[in-house]
């Protein structure tokens, strides 16, 4: 399965509507049907995933222990704010009023393909991210998550 990778920027009328990037739309499997659920991430930015993936985070947390004090509160502040969606004609998506002041999204939002989501952005606070994070914190932080030795070439 293809992953969703690149950044795309795009204007954002005053009805919230935004051009969904033709890149990410080639990655989009025929079986999401152009149906997609938006929700809150865990940063200020919104996932986003196409229908058929979204049914793969749904089973991993139908797995998640509902009688559980943590399980519910996972459970229910991630899916509060899930709302299914559907391109329009014009390969648009409706961002909802609540998700777009959550991530403070107004006038321009940038798509940022990760992996198996897509994530979305404000300018600002993506920018706001990008600059608490140095290139060597970076390199220490791929360095765990990969756990690979990366060769120091200066």
């Amino acid at each position: 399965m293809p992953s969703f990778k690149g950044q795309y920027e795009h204007s954002v009328d005053n009805k919230g509507r935004v051009a969904f990037p033709a890149k990410l739309r080639k990655t989009v499997s025929p079986a999401a049907q152009d149906r997609f659920t938006i929700l809150r991430g865990l940063e200020p930015c919104l996932y986003l995933y196409p229908q058929d993936r979204w049914e793969l985070v749904e089973e991993k947390l139908s797995k998640i222990n509902n009688f559980s004090r943590k399980g519910r509160t996972v459970i229910r502040n991630f899916l509060r704010f899930a709302e299914d969606l559907v391109l329009d004609k014009q390969n648009r998506l409706s961002l909802p009023s609540h998700l777009m002041d959550f991530s403070e999204i107004s006038s321009t939002a940038i798509f940022i393909g990760s992996g198996e989501r897509i994530e979305i952005w404000s300018p600002e606070k993506l920018d706001q991210i990008d600059n608490e994070l140095s290139f060597e914190s970076y390199q220490e932080l791929f360095e765990q998550v990969m756990g690979g030795d990366i060769d120091d070439e200066d």
